[in-house]
């Protein structure tokens, strides 16, 4: 009989409960602060309009999974039917747990194996996710600026948005040094640990593996030079989906005679990347989404009901995602301990 899978340590499980109950608590509090009815209200108003709402996040997902394809290691080949699916069960755990990356990135690779090697595998999804680090931090700048230049916003909110912007700014500059390939993290951790006596020696008996690893992420636009662009392409065409959604969404929450706009569609798409980036810890970003999109839709429209309903409505839409994961996960029939190894 297999050994049980190890459990997270205690603290890592007590700070994910916490921030669970964190964001269960502010989710509740912005509930009743906009009013159950007035959320219940824009739900009946987004109507069959939520079938388009879940398609073109399907979409996205689609768009995310064929960048992956891309980004797998020739002669090693996978398929968006392979790719989709691993897609939407990784992101389904890290919607439902406080784990987030630590189980969502293992899953997808461990979706596939029976097409590539654990190493292919998790060598792919760390260049699609460099690729969409370096789309995400440009949208999340760009929105940041836009906000600034076009709409007088709060003097609390404009620091909060210079910070984000600086952050996003310093990430993209790292994100493309790694691209580039001349930037070994890793590798230089390990020699400064290795210099120090410092380094486990259960690290330095894998050191090779993940200098391989590595060498393999961080050179992939060099030896695959005609695949950046339509990668990138891929990425940017995710967050366009996300923009048409979040439009659509706001077009159907909006009272009768006022209309959405391409530039609040993108603000509000724009801030919850960051939020997704920076709660990534909180189950579903519960609360914090709600709280972050109402304060801008009332810098944006007015109302920060609009905000905290267009939240529930992304909520609604993930929930049937992660539903698709959940079910994709028991065709697939993958164990626990397959998860974590």
């Amino acid at each position: 009989m297999p050994d049980p899978a190890p459990r997270p340590p205690a603290a890592r499980r007590l700070g994910g409960a916490a921030a669970a109950l964190g964001g269960l608590a502010l989710f509740a509090y912005t509930l009743r602060e906009t009013g159950l009815a007035t959320v219940v209200d824009g739900f009946r108003r987004v109507g069959f309009a939520f079938f388009g709402i879940v398609v073109l996040s399907g979409l996205r997902f689609a768009a995310r999974a064929w960048a992956w394809v891309l980004c797998t290691e020739p002669p090693h080949r996978l398929r968006v039917r392979d790719t989709f699916p691993a897609l939407i069960s990784g992101d389904a755990l890290g919607n439902l747990t406080p784990l987030g990356l630590f189980v969502s990135e293992p899953t997808k690779a461990a979706f596939v194996r029976d097409r590539v090697s654990l190493m292919i595998a998790l060598a792919g999804i760390a260049v699609e996710n460099l690729f969409y680090t370096i789309t995400v931090a440009a949208m999340i700048a760009g929105g940041t600026v836009a906000l600034l230049v076009e709409f007088d916003v709060p003097a609390a909110l404009r620091v909060m948005s210079l910070i984000a912007l600086a952050g996003m700014v310093a990430f993209l500059v790292v994100a493309m040094a790694l691209v580039s390939g001349r930037f070994r993290p890793l590798t230089w951790s390990l020699a400064w640990f290795d210099r120090w006596s410092l380094a486990p020696a259960a690290l330095l008996r894998r050191a090779g593996k993940l200098q391989t690893l590595e060498d393999r992420i961080y050179t992939f636009a060099q030896r695959h030079p005609s695949r950046p662009v339509p990668i990138l392409l891929l990425e940017t065409g995710y967050h366009a989906l996300g923009v048409a959604e979040t439009y659509l969404t706001v077009a159907m929450l909006l009272p009768a005679g006022a209309a959405p706009t391409l530039l609040g569609a993108f603000l509000l798409e724009s801030i919850n990347r960051f939020i997704n980036v920076a709660f990534k810890f909180v189950p579903m970003r519960l609360g914090v989404d709600e709280a972050g999109s109402g304060i801008l839709t009332q810098v944006l429209y007015g109302a920060s009901a609009l905000g905290v309903t267009l939240a529930v409505v992304r909520k609604a839409r993930m929930l049937v995602w992660t539903g698709a994961g959940v079910v994709f996960l028991g065709l697939r029939g993958m164990t626990r301990r397959e998860l974590v190894q």
